[in-house]
């Protein structure tokens, strides 16, 4: 019988993982997997919101990383460091939250997405903002700075005093040892969905059910019950990051490779 040493095991995992992530210019065979282990947890959360059965929720953000570099038209084409970087936070966060009903996991779940909304932010704010916006009698015309920011402002406004709404209500039927890092964390999650809205488009809607969600949660944590709630915040989260990665690829794809650089 033929014996695997730790050098070999290594060895097979940087050639599985070289072909999972080898450049094709479109990567649909990676979404398609994500589409896959999303529904796989979708109704895994239905049945039992905790335990084997959510094996895939740790493999659906990997997945999406895989897409990212995938679609890349060859292996020298930059790759956004950003968008991966705060894909495997949300790695680490799917992972940690698995346990949720331990404090310190909910805690370290709460810190990895820290990190991917950081990441998010910083990330977005380098994407290009340019669409189509209706304009009268001409059918559309550029999304220029003026519109890009009265678009940004009001993203920045609402998404404040949605922070500021939330906390309000739902802090002080927090745990006192989560109020602070509740507070903190969805002070990012506002940033991120700020920058996100700027940029408009299917990453703004992204963002809006990546933001659904992480409320949902709130809900939970400050102990207000829904029907559905632990599908409903799995949904608006695949979707969510769906979204949001695959219109981030888009507004890359559409500046040429300079702007895959500093995204």
């Amino acid at each position: 019988m033929a014996t695997i040493t730790g050098r070999g095991a290594r060895s097979l995992l940087r050639t599985a993982a070289s072909r999972l992530t080898r450049p094709d210019g479109h990567g649909r065979g990676a979404l398609a997997a994500y589409g896959a282990l999303a529904a796989v947890d979708v109704l895994a959360t239905a049945r039992a919101p905790r335990g084997a059965g959510r094996a895939a929720k740790p493999l659906l953000m990997p997945a999406l990383a895989a897409h990212v570099l995938r679609r890349r038209a060859d292996a020298s084409a930059p790759v956004p460091k950003r968008l991966t970087a705060g894909l495997a936070f949300a790695a680490a966060g799917d992972t940690a939250l698995l346990l949720d009903d331990h404090e310190p996991a909910f805690l370290l779940g709460m810190a990895a997405f820290l990190g991917t909304q950081v990441c998010y932010t910083a990330g977005l704010a380098g994407l290009p903002r340019t669409g189509p916006v209706p304009s009268a009698g001409s059918g559309s015309r550029p999304y220029g700075g003026a519109a890009r920011a009265r678009t940004g402002a009001w993203g920045a406004l609402g998404c404040l005093t949605a922070w500021a709404a939330a906390n309000a209500a739902l802090g002080p039927t927090l745990d006192p040892p989560l109020r602070l890092p509740v507070a903190g964390y969805s002070l990012a999650l506002a940033a991120m969905g700020a920058a996100a809205f700027a940029v408009g488009g299917r990453v703004a809607a992204g963002a809006g059910a990546f933001l659904a969600s992480d409320l949902l949660i709130g809900l939970q944590a400050a102990g207000y019950e829904l029907p559905s709630q632990e599908v409903l915040i799995m949904t608006g989260y695949v979707l969510g990051q769906y979204l949001l990665v695959t219109g981030w690829l888009d507004r890359l794809d559409g500046a040429g490779t300079g702007g895959a650089s500093a995204a």
